[in-house]
């Protein structure tokens, strides 16, 4: 990183994402002394502030929502904020900000494009025309929230825009789940202890379970929502990140290209669907009560709720399956990722008859039980040979203390300013994404072509349907963080629902 004065711009500064996550984050930094000393906060956006104003609007959130501040530190803190109005297709803004970096002299600027994605070329094209982007003297990025694209097509045809203008390595594409410490921390768990990696293959690994669920339906959200449903907003991105951290070689070495490198190698060796054969691999499913959302059609198709069967065909998963499922309005919050082991294939203990152990099991919690989960079997005391499954278990909060995991939004801004872009996303990873998604996308339109979507109730794990994409395999969802660990979660408990379409 080049010495001398550093700027972060917020493209959006008055906007949900900038109150709800950056300027949180920011604070946080600031208040752990790993800000730069001499970064400058710039918010630009076209609501009716000033200086005062945008640090007001920024502090009465953070107090409103049960951050708190300190004052002292709040009051340094905001002395760094300024704020540029100005709309994103005016050039007026572009020149004053082209003053302010001017007057601070040789150093860096990192943009951050808190924008709605309609406006990502058009902010970055006038990055470029104003003279921002060029590093004379001081580096230049960019920060690019998601979507990146709709589809193959139009992922392709933003990465050409952008790289019109920037280089590959001025890009930082956000995908906040990459960043979360607890996906960090399995690449610790398994490259890094001896007890993991050697049964982290075909030869022991049973299937693989990835599960996104949210209790909450999609709010204020129901437009966006309805015109992308849930393969776009979560398959595409945080799952296939996911499942390539999961299932991924080893690293040469923990830095960017290294990690891009394996991760691309892993997506582009899942084997890509067929339309016509994702009726056989993938369901849909929409909770009752989504056509009623303010902004959503009152026929959508949309789906809220997808599960998936994927293989990867290489050396070390062949014949695995890797089974991912995520939606709306489930019956919890849960971010978990199960590795199930093979059964011993024969029982030596006296007295065991025709019982068989359970699998072994191996649950990564992500969110909220953050943690590490591994059930296996002991033998009951003062029996002959029965057996049950016992867990050991690691708990964040009870080896690091309950305010361990900071947001991700810190490492992500962290590691931008620093210019590591390991926690981003390259351009063909995002490609390939969208390569294995496309066609279940063009799948569930055939199939809502010839069907209604299934519905599930709220509060359930989704439509029966999902039981069956893993029963044909004789398996079965489980709980992975818990009490509840290594149980069947079934939603066969709703069959009222499953295909009915009521508006």
């Amino acid at each position: 990183m080049t010495a001398g004065p550093a700027t972060l711009v917020i493209f959006g500064a008055s906007g949900d994402l900038a109150h709800r996550k950056l300027i949180p984050a920011l604070y946080s930094l600031y208040v752990k002394q790993r800000l730069p000393q001499d970064l400058t906060i710039v918010g630009f956006a076209i609501d009716d502030f000033d200086d005062e104003g945008i640090r007001r609007s920024y502090r009465e959130w953070i107090e409103a929502h049960g951050g708190g501040v300190d004052e002292q530190r709040w009051r340094e803190f905001a002395g760094r904020i300024r704020y540029l109005r100005s709309g994103f297709e005016e050039d007026a803004g572009y020149g004053e900000l082209k003053s302010i970096l001017d007057q601070a002299g040789p150093g860096g600027c990192l943009c951050y494009l808190a924008v709605p994605p309609r406006f990502i070329v058009e902010v970055i094209r006038r990055l470029g025309e104003s003279g921002i982007t060029r590093e004379d003297g001081g580096w230049r990025r960019v920060v690019v929230e998601k979507p990146f694209g709709h589809d193959l097509e139009s992922a392709r045809r933003l990465n050409r825009d952008i790289h019109a203008v920037l280089r590959e390595d001025q890009i930082y594409r956000i995908d906040h789940y990459v960043a979360k410490e607890t996906v960090q921390n399995l690449l610790v768990l398994r490259f890094a202890n001896t007890i993991f990696e050697p049964l982290w293959n075909r030869n022991y690994v049973d299937h693989v379970q990835i599960t996104l669920a949210e209790e909450v339906g999609v709010e204020h959200r129901g437009a966006f929502y309805d015109r992308v449903g849930v393969i776009r907003d979560i398959f595409q991105n945080h799952l296939m990140q996911l499942m390539a951290v999961v299932a991924m070689e080893p690293p040469a070495a923990l830095e960017a290209d290294a990690l891009h490198n394996e991760k691309v190698k892993l997506l582009a060796a899942v084997r890509v669907m067929e339309p016509g054969e994702v009726e056989r691999y993938a369901l849909r499913g929409r909770y009752r009560g989504f056509r009623e959302e303010p902004g959503v059609a009152p026929d959508s198709e949309t789906a809220t709720f997808a599960a998936l069967k994927l293989y990867i065909d290489n050396w070390r998963w062949d014949g695995v399956p890797f089974y991912l499922r995520s939606g709306k309005k489930l019956a919890r919050k849960v971010t978990e990722i199960l590795v199930q082991f093979k059964r011993p294939p024969h029982l030596v203990f006296p007295g065991a008859g025709g019982f068989r152990a359970r699998s072994n099991l191996l649950a990564l919690c992500l969110q909220p039980d953050e943690g590490v989960h591994l059930r296996f079997e002991a033998k009951v005391p003062d029996t002959v040979a029965e057996m049950r499954p016992v867990d050991m278990e690691f708990r964040y909060a009870e080896s690091f203390g309950e305010s361990a995991i900071p947001d991700a939004y810190e490492r992500l801004l962290l590691d931008a300013v620093a210019g590591d872009r390991s926690l981003f996303v390259r351009n063909d990873g995002i490609e390939i994404g969208w390569r294995l998604m496309d066609p279940v996308i063009e799948g569930f339109r055939l199939d809502a072509e010839r069907r209604p979507c299934p519905v599930y109730e709220p509060g359930t794990w989704g439509p029966a349907e999902a039981d069956e994409l893993l029963g044909r395999d004789r398996r079965r969802w489980l709980y992975g963080c818990g009490e509840r660990a290594g149980e069947a979660c079934d939603t066969a408990s709703h069959e009222a629902a499953a295909g009915q379409d009521q508006l």
